[in-house]
């Protein structure tokens, strides 16, 4: 009798232990659904896809945070785009990497490699910045693939380019979401550092979508140097002018009367 009461306190103990152990596992895959449901929060804005229509090369790559056009031509972007939410502007649960690695969807042979930043004078500017990518730890691993990364001006990626970073984080705070597709400009033979073919200049569009359900939109191109202590609205332009300039058509499943309003404009209102 006594081995048996062993036994059986032992396997109560084994039961007990198997029970809080799955009472934890339940506790945090909730909490995990709960964060991911704040994060991931409805908002009027959908995924866009831009169409190139200057016949580059273009992989269409899918990460957590962001989609990417790859040109395997010049190693880099043709453009990045994401949505920007409010409840992902204000997320600070994840810190930087700053580890840049291949994009795994990206062929070896087609791949940008840090051998080809290294002395080259050039940064390894983000398209999709690595502030945007607080909400997840994915979204900001997959930040810093080098199919995000382009050669950039030390003093551009850390004056007004990251200026506009800021604000465009204030903006999906103020108005719940912003969809925003961003990428180089760049000539059909441009100078190389290594394999990568470097810009001669980079813009950003941004699409805010107002309370009253209109959609407004406006551009910035930025030639790649430094701009010292100029203000980024320097670089304001219509979406209707980087598109000549990209040979990129950003909203092409908006209504032509839609495109055709927000792309006109270059008024500083927001």
């Amino acid at each position: 009798m006594g081995k048996k009461k062993k036994k059986g306190r032992r396997n109560r103990k084994i039961y007990n232990f198997m029970g809080m152990t799955l009472f934890f596992l339940i506790v945090l895959l909730t909490h995990d659904c709960v964060q991911q449901a704040t994060v991931e929060d409805n908002s009027p804005l959908g995924p866009e896809i831009p169409a190139l229509q200057n016949g580059r090369m273009e992989q269409i790559i899918r990460h957590e945070g962001f989609t990417v056009s790859y040109n395997s031509d010049y190693r880099i972007a043709n453009w990045v785009a994401y949505e920007l939410t409010e409840a992902k502007a204000r997320a600070k649960d994840v810190s930087r990497t700053d580890i840049f690695v291949p994009d795994p969807q990206v062929a070896a042979d087609k791949t940008a490699t840090n051998n080809d930043y290294y002395h080259s004078g050039y940064d390894r500017g983000h398209l999709a910045p690595a502030g945007d990518m607080r909400w997840s730890a994915t979204a900001m691993q997959e930040s810093f693939y080098l199919s995000n990364i382009c050669p950039q001006n030390k003093g551009l990626n850390g004056g007004i380019w990251n200026d506009l970073e800021i604000q465009c984080r204030r903006w999906a705070i103020r108005y719940g979401s912003v969809l925003i597709i961003t990428g180089p400009i760049i000539k059909e033979h441009p100078k190389r550092i290594g394999n990568v073919g470097v810009p001669s200049g980079f813009y950003k569009v941004v699409c805010i979508w107002q309370k009253n359900g209109k959609q407004e939109g406006i551009g910035f191109i930025y030639e790649n140097r430094d701009y010292r202590n100029t203000t980024f609205r320097s670089g304001i332009v219509s979406v209707d002018s980087v598109e000549k300039v990209t040979g990129i058509n950003f909203f092409p499943s908006f209504p032509i009367e839609v495109q055709q309003e927000m792309e006109a404009s270059t008024s500083w209102k927001y």
